[in-house]
């Protein structure tokens, strides 16, 4: 065959070769779908038989790759906003909570405030002090119409502390106050106007127990032994059923307390009530144990269940001294002959509160020669005491019951009196008696039921005052 023809054939036989490669794979696209796997694990198990141009090809691939992957980065950045990076922040005012909103969540809020607190002084007044911080008029007005707030705004004592929170302008946004022990108040300022919220506090009470040994006096003692002057009051009341703490108090005399505190957020507010207590008096120990009956009611008893609390004060009034003693034949001062004083006078104070000596109903209330302004009671089972010298009545009027304890007038010298005190006179049957001497009437015990209770109750403390009488002797010997 002619060379041409040789080259003329080759090149007839090499397009119908391309062709049927490329019509083959369409007529049989199925069937290498199905056997596409098993293809290329056969050409991959299959030895390697690399040309020139194979060689060729990679060779380019290679660089087309380099050239991506030097490009890419560039490409990224040309795609990025310049802007992108900064943050910007923007401050946002937070819409105020509306009134009804949750009362926690507002009293929340008020504590990001920026507080300055004001303590009370003595003789200002709440007006004043929300004028001063830019709290208007009609703001107070309309707290005060909260009948809760009142006794919190109008009875202020020196040392209470109302807080507020101003704006950069100077303009009041807030104020915090106390409503009472567990309820704080905070009060918002916006231009929707006022908004009070409420949050509840937690109280803590702790046991406190105090020793004291008296060397010169009930509250030097008392303040030695860490309780406050309140205290030492309550301790006087505790006992005053049975020591006359104006003259029965020896040096040597002592007591030992247990008594809770209360705690708010771990700041003491004051001290709470006695719980327990006894007191050497003379070398006589008087218990007192704090008890509420089955009914709701509390009182002082005796370790043996006794109230404590008599028919009778022995001493209706907080007095400095006895200034005239009872007796048949006493010089009298302003008239100047001997007759007798059937009462006692007890130097106090004008204005000294008088309290009702028992239980009873008022009979009389007015003048009478001598006594000045006089009150008296009748408080059945043939007892009667009368109140002289008054500068001014209470309230109660004439056929009124009054409770023991009960203020009925107050310390003055009207009538036939050289200086402020109380004429007090205490009659049986009509008779007068000596009321530092009289035997008082017993209170009733406890009932069979009731002292059962009282015991199971009383059994730890009056143990544990025991432990602390006995732990102090311990120390002083």
């Amino acid at each position: 065959m002619p060379q041409t023809n040789r080259v003329a054939h080759f090149i007839r036989l090499t397009a119908h070769r391309a062709a049927r490669g490329r019509h083959l794979p369409r007529r049989h696209f199925h069937f290498y779908k199905s056997h596409a796997v098993h293809f290329w694990l056969r050409k991959a198990t299959a030895p390697l038989s690399w040309r020139h141009r194979h060689w060729l090809l990679a060779g380019i691939l290679f660089a087309a790759a380099a050239i991506i992957g030097v490009m890419a980065p560039r490409g990224a950045n040309a795609t990025r906003d310049p802007v992108a990076s900064d943050f910007i922040t923007l401050n946002l005012s937070v819409p105020p909570l509306p009134a009804d909103a949750d009362v926690g969540a507002t009293a929340l809020a008020g504590s990001a405030f920026d507080w300055t607190t004001v303590a009370v002084k003595s003789g200002q007044t709440v007006g004043a002090i929300f004028h001063e911080q830019g709290v208007s008029g009609a703001d107070l007005q309309a707290l005060l119409r909260d009948k809760d707030n009142t006794n919190a705004l109008v009875r202020i004592r020196p040392g209470e502390e109302f807080s507020f929170a101003h704006a950069a302008d100077g303009r009041l946004t807030a104020l915090r106050f106390d409503r009472d022990e567990k309820t704080q108040v905070t009060v918002t300022f916006d231009a929707a106007g006022m908004h009070q919220a409420t949050a509840a506090r937690d109280l803590e009470h702790r046991t406190e127990v105090a020793h004291g040994v008296i060397s010169d006096s009930l509250f030097d003692a008392a303040n030695r032994a860490g309780m406050d002057d309140a205290m030492v009051i309550k301790l006087a009341d505790a006992f005053g059923y049975d020591i006359d703490f104006a003259q029965d108090l020896r040096p040597g005399d002592s007591f030992t307390v247990i008594y809770d505190s209360v705690w708010r957020e771990g700041e003491k507010l004051r001290d709470g009530d006695i719980q327990a207590a006894y007191f050497v008096n003379r070398g006589k120990r008087f218990s007192a144990i704090r008890y509420t009956d089955s009914h709701g009611g509390t009182m002082f008893y005796s370790a043996d269940g006794r109230p404590l609390r008599k028919s009778f004060l022995r001493t209706p009034v907080a007095f400095t001294r006895i200034s005239s003693y009872f007796s048949l034949a006493r010089k009298h001062p302003i008239l100047g002959y001997t007759r007798a004083h059937q009462g006692v006078d007890y130097a106090a104070p004008t204005g000294t509160p008088i309290h009702a000596a028992g239980d009873g109903r008022i009979v009389f209330r007015g003048w009478q020669h001598g006594y000045g302004n006089v009150v008296i009671i009748d408080h059945g089972r043939h007892y009667s005491t009368l109140y002289g010298h008054m500068s001014r009545f209470a309230n109660e009027k004439v056929g009124q019951r009054v409770h023991q304890g009960q203020t009925i007038g107050f310390v003055g010298m009207t009538g036939l009196a050289t200086g402020p005190h109380l004429h007090y006179e205490f009659r049986v049957d009509g008779v007068h008696r000596n009321p530092l001497t009289v035997t008082m009437p017993k209170p009733e015990p406890l009932p069979a039921t009731e002292l059962a209770r009282f015991k199971r109750q009383s059994s730890p403390m009056l143990a544990r005052l025991d432990k602390l009488d006995s732990l102090q002797l311990a120390s002083a010997k």
